[in-house]
């Protein structure tokens, strides 16, 4: 056997061991990428959603306990909020999106705080004005949160 052949067969291994290994690591990567866009979505979705449930849960409490004692429509407003799961989504946020999507998720977290200080106290009561400052800005705080996920996401604006 000739040396050039023995080269020539060595060298086509090389070739087909190389791009084997580099369309494997271009795949893995693609996998990848791929995967972790579909664990931040559920992340953002599910954020978003816990949120929402908290907001929809202190406004059901604090229009229930509208005409009550003070004292009754406060603990009712704060267990809607520790129930909806917020305080555990928001730390799942914090641990595993990229600082941007913190900061903008903690925007919401505490545009929805201060709508819990709002909801617990009856002041200013719910079909005001003054209510409707407060749940503006909340809203304009999950719009601007939607936009960056989405951003973030690929998906633009």
């Amino acid at each position: 056997m000739e040396w050039t052949t023995l080269a020539g067969t060595g060298l086509g291994a090389v070739v087909g061991v190389g791009s084997t290994l580099l369309a494997d690591r271009v795949r893995w990567r693609r996998e990848t990428g791929e995967r972790d866009r579909r664990e931040r979505r559920d992340v953002y979705v599910t954020c978003l959603t816990k949120y929402r449930l908290a907001y929809e849960g202190m406004y059901a409490a604090a229009s229930a306990h509208r005409d009550g004692p003070a004292d009754h429509r406060d603990a009712a407003v704060r267990e809607a909020f520790r129930a909806s799961g917020c305080d555990e989504v928001r730390e799942t946020v914090l641990i595993c999106a990229p600082p941007e999507m913190s900061t903008v998720a903690e925007d919401v977290y505490a545009s929805l705080r201060a709508l819990l200080e709002v909801f617990a106290a009856g002041d200013p009561a719910l079909d005001t004005p003054g209510f409707q400052e407060h749940r503006l800005r909340h809203a304009q705080a999950v719009w601007a949160a939607r936009a960056a996920m989405r951003t973030a996401l690929g998906r633009g604006d």
